[in-house]
């Protein structure tokens, strides 16, 4: 007899209506505050008259539109995608590890974009006239993501072994990983001028103050790809989080399920560790807090993050921006101030769980 696979199992399924109820409340949410965004910045522009003439074709004042088209909206559209990549990533690596507490990070993938973009800051002036012209400002996004994608290959290649992924594997070898690309950047640092090191610093605090049109043309494609590739793995991540044994024996690919979970993750923050510099914590605090409210269900956990995610971001950017008018406060910085405290208040609620 041909054995018949046993359905995909549905975790907390009570909680659909629920998760259902999440994701048009936090679509309509990052709708309002993405809006709320277009009206703050150091220019004294009024945004609903200036979108309303820029949506009718009515004219408006010429600077106005400038600062609404070329510097607010990229920043905004920026903030969402960088915000909904880093949740998503996030809520990947925590049902992938089974791990609450698990991020991008973990992966390398965060420091071996860093390398890159700190190579690509401190050594690009000892490229090729040539090459310096034709990658101009796009070299560092581009080194930081090759850099991102690089740590996950190796990650990758270290922790599979006859056609198998392993998991615990994999978590180890990405914080030796880490600690390694993190001295070679270290290294790297070193040998940076004064100007260069400012250039390093305030990379690595993140802003998305330098989001253009041109870099979200370059990110965009790779982060809408790697965003549809996750919400195809939901089935399979919540078949996985019943453990690998009972993922094989309800006829789920785990292998195809590491594999795309990682290659995906590792796309989502290198995309956005180019676009927008370290900003942490959103890949924990985001999935986490919504696996907390909706329950463990990938069908509405990966969308609802990507949501949740972008606004928290984006409202996040607006308060760097209002904070200190009108100079403008990392907004790194801020996600630090907010994921901080949640991490570990998190390891103080799971107490039990980690003495065991």
């Amino acid at each position: 007899m041909v054995a018949i696979p046993e359905p995909m199992p549905r975790i907390e399924g009570s909680r659909a209506h629920l998760g259902r109820r999440a994701v048009l409340v936090l679509a309509l949410l990052a709708a309002v505050i993405a809006l709320l965004s277009l009206g703050y910045g150091a220019a004294g522009t009024d945004a609903a008259r200036t979108l309303w003439a820029v949506l009718t074709g009515t004219g408006g004042d010429p600077t106005d539109r400038i600062v609404m088209l070329q510097i607010r909206l990229p920043r905004m559209v920026a903030g969402l995608a960088v915000g909904a990549s880093l949740a998503v990533a996030g809520a990947l690596m925590q049902g992938l590890f089974r791990n609450p507490a698990a991020d991008p990070g973990l992966l390398g993938v965060s420091a071996g974009a860093s390398l890159g973009a700190i190579s690509a800051i401190v050594l690009g002036a000892a490229l090729p006239m040539g090459l310096q012209a034709m990658l101009g400002w796009s070299l560092v996004p581009i080194a930081a993501f090759v850099g991102g994608w690089v740590a996950m290959l190796v990650l990758y290649g270290i922790a599979t072994r006859a056609g198998r992924t392993s998991v615990a594997t994999m978590l180890l070898a990405g914080i030796a990983l880490a600690a390694l690309i993190s001295a070679f950047s270290g290294i790297v640092i070193y040998k940076a001028d004064d100007d260069q090191l400012r250039d390093l610093t305030f990379w690595g605090m993140g802003s998305l103050a330098g989001a253009s049109w041109t870099k979200l043309a370059a990110a965009g494609p790779i982060m809408a790809l790697a965003m549809a590739a996750s919400l195809r793995l939901a089935r399979g991540l919540n078949a996985l989080a019943l453990g690998e044994a009972v993922a094989l024996h309800v006829g789920a690919d785990v292998q195809r399920v590491k594999r795309t979970a990682i290659l995906a993750a590792a796309a989502l923050a290198g995309s956005a560790v180019a676009l927008s510099g370290g900003i942490g914590f959103v890949g924990i605090v985001a999935p986490h807090l919504l696996r907390l409210v909706i329950g463990p269900d990938h069908r509405f956990l990966l969308p609802a993050s990507a949501l949740f995610g972008g606004a928290l971001l984006v409202a996040a950017d607006i308060i760097s921006r209002t904070l200190i008018a009108p100079a403008e406060l990392p907004i790194g910085i801020l996600t630090a101030m907010i994921g901080g405290p949640f991490f570990l208040w998190l390891l103080l609620s799971n107490r039990r769980v980690i003495d065991a």
